[in-house]
């Protein structure tokens, strides 16, 4: 399934944060962004996070690149906000949208290698780097928004 571009004004979200790499990501014993996830559900996070907006879906967001997908960035798990001290900028501007339905977290870990193998087979289509995020409408449902110049 090809993915859908879409302009994206600016918003930000608030959450707990994680800095990881998707090397470390990929050895179970220095993965970090289950133990995120879990932390997020497990205290609520989602249910006290101050100053959120209307918007109730939940973000993954992928922001603080140190170079490309091979670097260093933060990961927030968190909800929309007008605004607050410690959340994250989603940038303004284009964005490839890959969807994904299923049982997580198989259904993310998917969407994501479509997501490589997409910029793999399109070298031309250059990503950003700056913010990219996650949104989920629901426990099976995930709209992952990819920055491209």
């Amino acid at each position: 399934m090809e993915p859908i571009r879409q302009h994206h004004d600016a918003f930000r979200v608030a959450g707990l944060t994680e800095r990881t790499t998707n090397r470390e990501e990929s050895i179970p014993a220095t993965a970090r962004l289950g133990a995120l996830w879990g932390r997020f559900f497990g205290e609520q996070t989602y249910a006290s996070t101050p100053h959120r907006n209307g918007d109730t879906r939940i973000f993954g967001v992928y922001s603080a690149y140190e170079s490309d997908a091979n670097g260093a960035f933060d990961v927030t798990a968190g909800v929309a906000v007008t605004s607050g001290e410690g959340s994250v900028a989603i940038e303004a501007g284009d964005y490839l949208v890959f969807t994904g339905q299923g049982e997580m977290p198989q259904m993310v870990i998917a969407t994501w290698q479509r997501i490589w193998q997409y910029f793999e087979a399109h070298p031309t289509i250059a990503r950003r780097y700056r913010s990219d995020f996650e949104a989920y409408e629901g426990p099976d449902k995930v709209a992952i928004h990819i920055g491209v110049a």
